[in-house]
């Protein structure tokens, strides 16, 4: 089993890759939340071995304080980092699209007279 460390950043479909996004724009999410990530890592049957929310990766110090996702999470799996992120990736646009349909509200219809 592998283990390395995922900043939410790697996973950003709003930053460049010089500013430390890790997968293609096919894989990254919109601001990923820890948790998210977390959660997906565990879907997928990773093990998250420490969760931090008060780390910052230092790349992300010359960005915007919008930009900036505070977290780190060091995560032990049997696929290497490229794989597992975009695996990662991949589940969180998932989960999003179900959460999305289960709150999709219905247009009332009005009786017409």
């Amino acid at each position: 089993m592998r283990k390395f460390v995922v900043w939410p950043n790697e996973l950003d479909a709003r930053l460049s890759r010089k500013y430390g996004r890790a997968v293609g724009k096919e894989f990254a999410v919109d601001a990923p939340k820890l948790r998210e990530i977390a959660d997906a890592a565990v879907a997928l049957g990773m093990t998250v071995v420490e969760l931090d929310e008060g780390k910052m990766n230092p790349r992300l110090s010359a960005l915007d304080e919008v930009y900036r996702i505070r977290g780190m999470l060091r995560i032990e799996s049997k696929h290497p980092k490229g794989k597992s992120l975009r695996m990662i990736g991949q589940k969180i646009r998932e989960i999003r699209k179900t959460q999305s349909k289960g709150r999709k509200k219905h247009k009332s219809r009005k009786k017409k007279r």
